[in-house]
This record gives C-alpha cells, structure tokens and sequence, in this order.
C-alpha cells in the first residue's frame, strides 16, 4: 500500500506525540498537527489521549480557535455543559461565521433534550458551510434531532437530503428506512429503495434493505431475490445469508436455508442465531439427531440465549422426556424470569410429572405475569382443587369468570367445588348455569368430582335441567 506525504506526516506526528508522553519530554507541535492528532484519537475512541493532546495543544497554541473547539467537545463528552456552553460564547464572539460553533451549541442543546432548538442551530450552520460534505453531515445531524422528537416525516427528509449528497452513506441510507418501518410505509420503502437501486445496482446494502421490505409484507419470492442480489453485489455479507435463509425457511425449502445458515458459519465467527435456525430447520426435516446436536451447539456458544434453552426444551417435550424438559426450562427462566410462555410451559411439564406444587407456581406466576388465556385459569384450579385447596381454586375461578363470564368449564367446577365445601346454595346455582351454557361440558364433575358427580342433589338438578330444556 503507498501512503502520502500527509499520511506519513501524519503518522510521524503520532509516533512522536506518543513518545514524548512516554519521556516527559515537552516537544513542539504546531497547531495542525494537534488537530490531526486529536481527531485521530477521537475517530478511534482514545478519548483519554485526545483530552491530553487537546490539554498540550492549547498550552501551546492558546488562541487556536479549533483547538478550543476540542476543548468544547471534550466538555460535552464528560457533561461539563456550561463549561462547554461559556467557551462557546467567548468563540462566538470571536468567530461568529464559524460553523462548527453551532454544530456544537447544538450538540450541546441535544443533550439538554432541547431538540427544537438544536436543530434551529444547525440550520443556521447549514447556510455557513461551503461544501457537500459538511452539508450532508448536518442534514444528518438535523435528522436524528428529528428522530429524538419522534418526527419520522422530517427526520425522513433531511436523511434523503444527507444521502442525495453522499450516495454511499449508509447511516443515512439505514436511518431513511427505519423512518419509512417505523410510520409503517412499507410500500414506499420499496419505491424509494428500487429508485435508489437504479442508480447504484450494486448496493448490497439496499438490496438487503429491500429484502427485508419484502419479507415484512410476506412477499417470500421477492424478498429472496433482493438477498440474491445482496449476495451478487457482496458474496461475504453475512447479514444477506442470514435473510435469505429465514425466507427459505418460510418458503418450506429446509435444505437450503441450512446452506444459507451454513455459509455464515463459514464467513464469520459462528453465531447462536444461525445454529439456532440450523437446528429448528433439521427439526422440521425430522432430523432429530441433527437437529438436538445444533440446539446444543447454540447454548455452547451462548449460554446466556434463552430462546437456545427453549428450543431443547421443545425438543424434549414433544419427545414426551419430561424430566429432560422441565430441566432445560429451567435453564430458560433463570435468564429470563418474566418471560410468560416460559413459565406456562414450566407450569404444564410440571403438571405433566405430576409435579403438582410446582405446576401450580408455575400458572400462578403465569397469571400473575398477565397471561390470561382461559386454559391457564383452568389448570390453575384443576390443579389447586388436586392440592385440596378448594377456596383458592374457587378464588381463582371466579377471577377467571371476570375475564370469560357465562363460561361452562368455569360453572361446572365452580358447582363441584360448592358441593365439596357443603355451600349446597351456590353449588346449585353453579350448575345449573353450566347446565343451561353447555350440557356437554357435565363429564367435567365426572372428571374431578367423581364423588359429588354421583351425589344424589347434583342427579336431580341434572336431571330437572334436563326435562325444562326439553
């Protein structure tokens, strides 16, 4: 690789920048070469060696207007804001057609979440600037004040401004997108994009952009092509492979969304998410060996993936081994305690070994947690009443009738707790609300009350319910 005459005079500055904090040795540097030192220490996140270099550059060079600027910039990057804001001041006076000045009383006002006003500042600066860069860069500045007020519109219009002037911005180019997901306008996204394409063919990033328009609207033959073209214009963009992948799975096509998956392996360090989908994608081909060994893989790669974990406890459910299941749920919930299908599925393994206290937990955790499908109200009470804890059960149903009123399922076990706990009035009454709802749901006192299911007083309700129906 050649360099220039700058680069290597870049370079030199750095080399000996470094060495004279290494010797305590003060050396000379005139003001630009500061400013190509701090602003590599910044492009590259040393922020500790910028504050330095900014510290030296200014003893040496006091009235440097752009060093004094880093000084600006150093204040807001530790939050000392009217540090920054009074040395903003004094350079305004002293240059008051600078720029950069208002860029940075922007940022500043940006990080008091006076987002009106920064922007007010930019567009004073955007009428200073002299070139098609700077220019784009406020555009983009101006775009993502925009994006903290949640105006997606404007926000949308100064990042088109920002990209018809650097066509190869892709910050731009991502950002214009997610305003387009975001206000739902998926169709335009696609228009905007295949305007774009025409004019840069070979855009992987747009073409994957698109791909993922596609997909959104369920168009799976499209989105595949647009990942097709995403991989012609860049046969190492992992993030193509991925896409393209999760559309053959869509599309059924199991074998070739493995050898998409299989491909980033390749490109790249292996990731959960890819493993994860081989696994699920050998699931659906019935190669259970494969698919298990992949699942495995995933949580090896990543022990902290819950959804790695719930796969092998799927896996092991579906195979009816119980005890393997309730020991990968686990597993599951201690990285993700609030997730609700995870304590649902907890609660049923449970109930399946018939675990019954912890079966309970789990339904209680899953109700407690806002799941209030009516199944999970009924196990719940199947369960307490398998417990002997009649009043619970009966408190947890009518809890559930809140949410599904005039249900049978909740009246007949409503009527044989009633019966159980001799509250022979609200029994009654119980039953025949099931009876009138749905005489078929009666098999549910057989079930859990076979007792009571017998009892004489519940043989004539039915029994009367029977002929004033008829």
């Amino acid at each position: 690789m050649e360099f220039s005459q700058h680069d290597e005079d870049d370079n030199y500055s750095l080399t000996k920048f470094e060495s004279m904090l290494k010797t305590n040795n003060v050396l000379f540097f005139d003001s630009s070469e500061f400013e190509n030192i701090i602003q590599f220490y910044f492009e590259n996140g040393r922020i500790a060696l910028a504050k330095k270099a900014v510290k030296l550059g200014l003893e040496q060079h006091p009235s440097s207007i752009t060093l004094r600027l880093f000084q600006v910039e150093i204040y807001i990057l530790e939050d000392k804001l009217p540090q920054a804001e009074k040395l903003l001041d004094a350079l305004h006076v002293l240059e008051p057609s600078n720029e950069e000045i208002y860029i940075q009383k922007a940022s500043v006002l940006s990080k008091r979440d006076e987002h009106q006003k920064a922007i007010d500042t930019l567009k004073i600066a955007l009428k200073l600037i002299d070139s098609e860069e700077d220019e784009a860069d406020l555009h983009a500045l101006i775009g993502m004040e925009y994006l903290f007020m949640d105006q997606f519109e404007n926000a949308k219009s100064h990042f088109i401004k920002c990209l018809e002037l650097d066509m190869e911005d892709y910050s731009a180019l991502y950002n214009i997108i997610y305003c387009f997901e975001f206000l739902d306008l998926h169709e335009e996204a696609i228009d905007f994009l295949n305007r774009y394409l025409d004019k840069n063919p070979y855009c992987e990033v747009a073409w994957h952009q698109l791909g993922r328009q596609y997909f959104t609207l369920k168009d799976f033959k499209k989105a595949l092509a647009a990942f097709e073209f995403a991989i012609i214009s860049d046969d190492t963009f992992v993030g193509a492979y991925l896409e393209k992948g999760k559309v053959l799975e869509k599309m059924k096509m199991y074998n070739e969304a493995i050898e998409n998956y299989n491909m980033t392996l390749a490109l790249d360090e292996p990731t959960s998410f890819a493993l994860l989908r081989i696994g699920n994608c050998y699931e659906k081909l019935h190669s259970d060996d494969l698919a298990v060994q992949y699942y495995y893989k995933t949580v090896h790669e990543d022990p902290l993936l819950d959804k790695g974990w719930i796969a092998i406890t799927r896996f092991y459910n579906k195979k009816k081994d119980y005890h393997k299941a309730l020991y990968y749920i686990n597993k599951a919930i201690n990285i993700d305690d609030d997730n609700v299908r995870y304590w649902k599925l907890y609660a049923q393994i449970n109930h399946r070994l018939n675990f019954i206290e912890e079966a309970e937990r789990g339904y209680k955790k899953t109700l407690d947690l806002g799941n209030y499908e009516l199944d999970t109200w009924l196990a719940r009470a199947d369960v307490l009443i398998n417990l002997g804890e009649y009043e619970a059960s009966a408190l947890n149903l009518i809890q559930a009738a809140e949410f599904y009123p005039e249900t049978a399922e909740i009246e007949y076990r409503l009527a044989g707790i009633y019966f159980t706990l001799l509250e022979n009035e609200k029994a009654q009454y119980h039953l025949k609300n099931g009876w009138l709802l749905n005489p078929e749901f009666s098999f549910i006192l057989e079930e859990l009350f076979p007792l009571i299911a017998n009892h004489q007083m519940v043989l004539n309700i039915i029994s009367n319910s029977k002929k004033t129906s008829k």
